[in-house]
């Protein structure tokens, strides 16, 4: 772990109390501002319809920023965002892009009320550009937000906001990712705000600065170009809505906009059981060359209308695995909004007030400078995101209603995969990179009453799509050999885990080795858990088929279907690696899906027979996990009914079943759910399918389940490759069954320290008995 630098807390920006920060301003930055009556006294109409107007600005600011910008990274995969923000910063409407953005575009305009507002002072007609993920705006250096103040009769009134993902700011690595980094100085530099526009004029000075740092300057300054037209299509359609509507009548909206965003989320939280789950995580690596599992752990207290996300337990920041405050935000954001605030406008300056974060510095998810941070939104905040959305979805699954919103795990991570070198298609070389967004298309987690969709996108980007293949092969030297769903990735569970694809491509039109850089984590250790008993997703897959010489076989008439198809010299990536992929060699990239919800051996053996037909299954998973038998896709019922019996007494005889021995049963007549498999009658815990008493709370709250630990690959074939081959850490199958039925009620692959916290039923509501 590198040094703190003494300074460099000058740059860390934290949430701030709005009458703080307003008291604070200098006199020659006056603010626009409303009474609590202008709000109260608004019409309902008028705020139906200025929310609206609102909404549809920073809509159309990302259909402008998508039609300057040439990065696929913004056309193709909306890996973007925007914000409207009140006078102070306050998120009032944010867009339905990067959802992780969220948690850090207040934090930089905070900052730059704090540090700019005298020097060299906030003005109309200015815009600031900034990088640094500790002073806020993105997640990591990649993430480039321009953000402007709005101003009505001399008075500050709003400021907006756009940001997007860079292909590459520079640093040692290709696309600015440096798997061997042990501080941020081997990345992009950071760069607080800085006025990149003034008096409505663009900077030159400034923008060159700016695009010479990269390896593409053509696409960042582009893309610089993008936000500040963004921007002013922003300023211009908000500065519509004011002259249309009145000034104060259109802040009230704003303010009332973030108030009820805030009271609708405390509703729905104080109509919740009150308690603490706890959830850990793990990823895999944290540099080229490491072999560690590096945790992260959150304990989530529910208590009448508020939330708080504690994360002490995390361990110490380590390579290219961090993420600074913002970033830990974000992740938070990125479970919150679709779990909690589904139905609730996006007024993120409003949600943002239930709930607080309690962290130790200088950890995995709230590093401090000068820690690389590269890895920081797909690597760190993303766990958190996955690991605060399994804490909600234990507090959701005991609600009829709410429950609809539980989901396991969505696919994990991001597997990055940048492929960069020389294009030799035209009368002139010419230098490409490549950040691949194939990705985009992971599976979404299962819920209780529905399958996850199949390669359905990113949790974190409701808006995401999968770049067209025929558009890759025209901007780069590659050619796509297949890319398609897999069968098995999606987590096997009564409702299966939506499942994810893989792509193959090989250079074609260059000559030339390319240089390639992959990160990702999720190979050893699973980070797309299921729930209630529901298996992970497959674990990622990254490889080289070194001497491939696939154009050979394209001559030949012969289109390669598999990775088999290239002999023995197929190369497995790190999770963090440097590397190269040179003419006829072939990079193969496999995701990773979501987790299932429920026991698989619960699952509709038609829903099976079907998976199987539709390919989303195999025949030998169809077996071996789900306990299925079909003759020609048609399920045989008394076979797979003898088949299931017997998968449950394999279990039985594998585990360590608790010392009790577990004669008593629970009247399930009455009894209130606590999730898939469990319930609660008076002072007792039970197996929701055999009555199974797993509980007494009178004398303790450890659930009795068996156990079973065996080597990774027992939870199916979605386990892709042996985590010996990227750890040291003992990575085991840990399943825990209720002994009287043998229902898996927990299913993960983890590392053999894990402590894992569903047997302590505490994690629930249980005081006093049933509610």
């Amino acid at each position: 772990m590198s040094m703190q630098i003494p300074g460099s807390e000058y740059f860390s920006s934290r949430p701030v109390d709005p009458a703080v920060l307003a008291s604070a301003l200098p006199a020659s930055l006056p603010v626009h501002t409303v009474t609590q009556e202008q709000i109260d006294g608004l019409d309902p109409l008028t705020y139906e319809v200025i929310r609206h107007r609102l909404w549809s600005v920073t809509e159309e600011m990302g259909e402008a920023l998508k039609r300057m910008s040439g990065s696929p990274i913004v056309t193709d995969a909306n890996d973007f965002d925007f914000a409207i923000c009140d006078e102070l910063g306050q998120e009032v409407q944010v867009g339905l892009y990067n959802t992780m953005l969220v948690g850090a575009v207040d934090l930089a305009i905070y900052w730059t009320l704090r540090h700019r507002a005298g020097n060299p002072g906030i003005r109309e007609g200015d815009m600031f550009l900034c990088n640094d993920p500790w002073v806020g705006g993105g997640l990591h250096q990649s993430d480039v937000i321009v953000f402007q103040p709005v101003f009505h009769d001399g008075k500050l009134f709003a400021w907006t906001s756009a940001i997007c993902h860079e292909p590459d700011l520079g640093g040692v690595g290709l696309g600015s990712f440096s798997p061997a980094a042990q501080d941020v100085f081997a990345e992009a530099l950071p760069t607080p705000p800085i006025k990149v526009v003034r008096d409505f004029e663009l900077q030159n000075d400034v923008a060159d600065a700016w695009v010479r740092r990269s390896r593409v300057p053509m696409l960042v300054n582009l893309d610089l170009r993008a936000k500040i037209g963004s921007n002013s299509v922003g300023r211009k359609r908000l500065v519509d809505v004011i002259e249309q509507y009145g000034a104060d009548t259109v802040k009230a909206v704003m303010k009332r906009m973030m108030a009820d965003a805030e009271s609708r989320l405390r509703r729905k939280l104080t109509a919740l059981p009150d308690g603490t789950w706890r959830a850990t995580g793990y990823q895999d690596q944290s540099h080229e060359g490491d072999r560690g599992v590096h945790k992260i752990t959150v304990a989530m207290t529910k208590k009448a209308d508020h939330l708080t996300f504690d994360f002490h337990g995390t361990d110490p920041q380590s390579g290219v695995i961090n993420c600074t405050f913002a970033g830990m935000r974000g992740g938070v954001m990125l479970a919150l909004l679709p779990i909690l605030a589904h139905d609730i406008p996006w007024s993120a300056g409003g949600l943002m007030r239930c709930f607080d974060l309690v962290a130790e510095e200088g950890t995995i998810n709230n590093a401090t400078f000068p820690a690389a941070v590269s890895r920081g939104p797909i690597g760190p905040a993303w766990l958190t995101g996955t690991l605060v959305a399994e804490c909600l979805s234990q507090l959701l699954d005991q609600s009829v209603d709410l429950g609809k919103s539980v989901q396991a795990a969505c696919c994990g991570t991001w597997d990055t995969a940048v492929v960069a070198g020389l294009d030799e298609r035209g009368e002139f070389p010419m230098p490409f990179l490549n950040v691949m967004m194939e990705p985009m298309a992971g599976g979404f987690g299962a819920r209780p009453q529905a399958d996850g969709m199949d390669t359905g996108g990113l949790f974190c980007i409701p808006m995401g799509r999968i770049p067209d293949v025929e558009m890759t092969e025209f901007l780069y030297p590659l050619l796509t050999l297949w890319r398609r769903e897999e069968p098995d990735s999606g987590g096997p569970g009564r409702q299966r885990g939506g499942v994810s694809a893989s792509v193959a491509v090989t250079l074609y039109g260059s000559n030339n080795p390319a240089g390639l850089v992959l990160a990702s984590a999720g190979k050893a250790v699973s980070q797309n858990n299921g729930l209630a008993g529901g298996y992970p997703g497959n674990t990622g897959l990254d490889a080289v088929a070194r001497g491939a010489d696939v154009h050979r076989l394209l001559k030949q008439g012969k289109v390669p279907q598999s990775l088999d198809d290239f002999g023995d010299g197929v190369e497995l990536g790190n999770c963090y690696a440097q590397s190269y992929l040179a003419p006829g060699e072939v990079l193969y990239l496999s995701w990773q899906g979501g987790g299932g919800y429920g026991d698989p051996l619960h699952r509709d053996p038609a829903a099976v027979a079907d998976d199987v037909r539709e390919q989303k299954v195999s025949p030998e998973a169809a077996l071996q996990v789900y306990g299925v038998v079909l003759y020609d896709g048609v399920v045989d019922g008394e076979e797979t009914a003898v088949l299931r019996d017997r998968l449950r007494d394999e279990r039985r005889q594998r585990s360590q079943a608790p010392e009790t021995n577990g004669a008593a049963r629970i009247a399930l007549e009455g009894a209130r759910r606590l999730d898939d498999n469990l319930v609660v009658a008076g002072n007792e815990v039970g197996c929701a399918h055999c009555g199974h008493q797993l509980a007494d709370l009178t004398t303790g709250t450890q659930l009795q389940l068996a156990v079973f630990e065996g080597p990774s690959t027992e939870a199916g074939p979605q386990i892709t490759s042996d985590p010996a081959t990227y750890v040291d850490d003992e990575v085991v199958f840990r399943q825990l069954c209720c002994p009287g039925c043998w229902t898996a009620v927990y299913s993960a692959v983890v590392p053999k320290e894990h402590v894992d916290h569903v047997s302590d039923v505490g994690r629930f509501a249980l005081a006093g008995g049933s509610q």
